[in-house]
């Protein structure tokens, strides 16, 4: 008889430590940990092979910080953001018939990675990337029309990674990066 696995989650993955580098950050940023107290959970965070030693790592930590998430919905109308405006780590965008413009190009952006849900009937969506960004659509799932999305050659390292998950209806979306 074997013994079930110790930890059957699956990997760590790089996105997974992002996260949790970012908690710990916030923490010692709002006093909640001493400067000893992070570098030991830097530590168990950055060697940790499975779930439960980085769950170790983040006992007794707050959650992201409330306002990490934010909605935008309409249901007819555009939606659209552009210019130095201030990216949620999660955004959801829901919109039954309007258009949708999201610049990210000179947007600030404060999280290693930040997750769009799109929940979008009819209207088409279009969203510019920086430059550097690294795009994940996996969790994405369209209906009448295809994705418009053409990876750069050379993504930049130390970019923001967008994922883009959720679903199109009728609408189209695409996908750039930004020229500068």
């Amino acid at each position: 008889m074997t013994s079930p696995p110790e930890d059957p989650l699956p990997l760590l993955n790089e996105d997974d430590r992002e996260t949790a580098l970012q908690r710990l950050r916030e923490a010692y940023a709002d006093e909640r940990i001493s400067h000893e107290e992070m570098d030991e959970r830097l530590d168990m965070v950055l060697t940790a092979k499975t779930h439960s030693e980085f769950a170790s790592a983040l006992a007794s930590l707050p959650e992201e910080r409330p306002g990490t998430t934010s909605t935008i919905a309409a249901a007819g109308g555009r939606i659209q953001r552009r210019g130095a405006w201030r990216v949620p780590r999660i955004l959801r965008v829901a919109s039954a018939f309007g258009r949708v413009r999201l610049d990210l190009s000179r947007a600030i952006i404060e999280h290693p990675v930040v997750d769009i849900e799109l929940q979008l009937g009819t209207g088409g969506a279009r969203i510019t990337v920086p430059r550097d960004a690294v795009v994940d659509v996996e969790g994405l799932h369209t209906g009448w029309k295809d994705l418009r999305y053409k990876p750069r050659r050379r993504s930049g390292l130390g970019g923001p990674k967008i994922r883009i998950s959720g679903t199109l209806g009728y609408g189209r979306l695409e996908i750039r990066h930004a020229r500068r």
